[in-house]
């Protein structure tokens, strides 16, 4: 999994970065073939006021060991509810989710750009630990109106140098 971040300052952006990430890329082309690009926009959370400390920036260096991505669907009749109807399962949700402070997590918005209208990210230090966030979320009456959230891609942080350097080994 490549993980990538940019600041997006003008509509023209997003192709560049594309166009540039095709370009860097295309000498790993021997070691990887892409599968899956999931790709979105942050922005402010409807249910939540203010930025949350475990919004995950994906534009500082740091990175935790795991990272955890799926793409996202909520059902139709989701957004056939009222706001102040959401807005109550999305309290209980974040409720769960602050008994986890030590998980990260952004939330992409790709509604109309591909198939998902989310990609949800996690960063954490343990695996296990996240695994029952994920337990306890689902039992929310939230989860209900979830259409799809699979397939679920965890990865193990490398960096680049990291990375590029277990290319040019041999075993």
């Amino acid at each position: 999994m490549i993980w990538s971040a940019v600041q997006v300052d003008d509509p023209l952006r997003p192709a560049s970065f594309f166009t540039q990430f095709s370009s860097t890329t295309a000498s790993w082309r021997q070691y990887l073939k892409p599968l899956t690009t999931l790709w979105g926009f942050t922005r402010p959370s409807l249910y939540s006021t203010g930025k949350s400390s475990q919004e995950l920036d994906p534009l500082v260096p740091e990175r935790r060991p795991y990272l955890v991505l799926y793409p996202f669907v909520k059902t139709s009749e989701w957004y056939l509810m009222s706001r102040e109807t959401r807005q109550q399962m999305m309290n209980e949700h974040i409720k769960v989710g602050r008994q986890y402070p030590e998980i990260s997590q952004l939330l992409l918005y790709s509604t109309g750009l591909q198939d998902q209208e989310f990609v949800v990210v996690y960063e954490t230090d343990d695996l296990a630990h996240f695994s029952e966030l994920v337990t306890v979320l689902r039992s929310t009456e939230g989860r209900k109106y979830t259409l799809r959230d699979t397939p679920i891609y965890t990865a193990i942080y490398r960096s680049q140098d990291e990375i590029l350097s277990s290319f040019s080994d041999t075993h």
